[in-house]
């Protein structure tokens, strides 16, 4: 019966937080019964974004931004997209928030509360990209099962808060020490508050790397609900699953991060190429780590039209997870041929990095602007989709825009 009760008062606060306000007979309405408001909920306002983001799931709230609205060099809130995995906490007390740091590798279990960290640490400010891993589903054939991501799963907005090293350095690290995962405060979809929705990690290496944060702000406000308020694990350059939002544990394994969704297929791809639609065990899937070297046009929106003799121009941006991007071409010509055009510098590591180039077009008619980044590495964007795997992740084809020359 406690328990019961527990699991009613924590959806009616949920369902508070959603409406913005007491749900004052909650505890009167029937079971399984669904408030009026929620019944059809208007994500734009309850999120602050932008009416031209594409809502692709509601159970939980999936949100993905269109090529065009990604025009900043900063990311704003209104067109960062959304990937969440369970329910939305609600309530946060953020003067009662606590970090607590275990795990078989750590040397002393220490908690720390959210003033803690902010008084006790140097604070850091980076701007990061982060991509979620299926980004660019949408492609996939055979398509892949979950969300229909086309090309707006990303952003590189700016994170400020204290670098997990020294938190982790603080408790003590154990020589045996081999990765770290997170624990947070969302709620499993069945409702059920012995299920995690998600608990990832990333290696040792990445946990200890000069940008990866305990972060509280992003872009110099405190962090939006829906993006990890009060504190959100922060790590570019890799899939945005290991970004754990509303972190409030961190354990320090000495083995790879077992939690929910790092086993089985979750984040994995085939450890070698498979052909389309085939079937691949468990054991046969590697982690994902670093990102692909991928780019998008921000400007102009695809479909645009100009007239005869008119230059185009266009803009947007490159990323390559842990790595710079080094070259920067677009093709008019189906990728036939290929030209080079000026690419900024990342303002810090893994930052995404911005390009332009005017366009000159010879004919009347219709073509399509491809994009191309090549990594420091040589390594280049494939022109259309990638080799097949079965979950749909790390699609990095060019991105490409339609164009009207009259």
């Amino acid at each position: 019966m406690k328990r019961r009760n527990f699991v009613k008062k924590t959806i009616l606060s949920s369902m508070a937080t959603v409406i913005g306000a007491d749900i004052v007979f909650g505890a009167l309405m029937p079971e399984g019964y669904q408030p009026l408001a929620l019944q059809d909920p208007d994500p734009y306002k309850m999120f602050n974004k932008d009416k031209g983001m594409e809502v692709l799931n509601d159970k939980p709230w999936n949100i993905e931004a269109k090529a065009h609205l990604l025009d900043d060099k900063i990311t704003p809130n209104k067109y960062m997209f959304i990937r969440n995995n369970g329910l939305i906490p609600s309530n946060i007390d953020s003067t009662n928030w606590t970090l607590t740091i275990d795990g078989e590798s750590v040397k002393h279990q220490k908690k720390y509360s959210l003033a803690e960290l902010k008084s006790k640490f140097p604070q850091y400010t980076y701007q990061l990209t982060l991509e979620c891993g299926g980004n660019g589903r949408s492609e996939f054939d055979p398509p892949a099962k979950g969300n229909q991501w086309t090309v707006g799963a990303v952003s590189c907005a700016q994170w400020t808060g204290v670098r997990l090293r020294d938190v982790l350095e603080d408790a003590g690290i154990k020589n045996d020490a081999v990765y770290i995962g997170y624990h947070a405060a969302d709620m499993h979809l069945s409702k059920d508050p012995n299920k995690e929705p998600i608990s990832r990690g990333v290696p040792m290496a990445k946990a200890l790397q000069e940008e990866t944060l305990l972060a509280f702000k992003m872009n110099g406000e405190d962090i939006p609900l829906v993006h990890g308020y009060p504190l959100r694990l922060v790590a570019g350059g890799w899939p945005a699953s290991v970004s754990g939002k509303w972190v409030n544990r961190i354990s320090i394994r000495n083995k790879v991060h077992d939690g929910t969704k790092m086993t089985g297929t979750a984040y994995r791809l085939p450890c070698e190429p498979v052909a389309p639609g085939e079937n691949v065990k468990d054991e046969d899937m590697c982690i994902i780590e670093s990102m692909p070297v991928k780019s998008l046009i921000t400007y102009p929106k695809s479909g645009a039209m100009i007239d005869r003799g008119q230059q185009l121009k266009i803009r947007g941006h490159a990323w390559a997870g842990e790595l710079e991007v080094a070259i920067m071409e677009y093709s008019i010509d189906f990728g036939a041929t290929w030209k080079a055009c000026p690419i900024e510098k990342p303002v810090n590591p893994l930052a995404w990095q911005h390009f332009s180039a005017e366009i000159d077009f010879q004919k009347k008619g219709y073509y399509e602007v491809w994009a191309r980044a090549t990594d420091i590495q040589g390594v280049s964007q494939p022109m259309v989709l990638p080799g097949w795997n079965p979950k749909g992740y790390l699609n990095n084809a060019c991105h490409r825009i339609a164009v009207k020359v009259k």
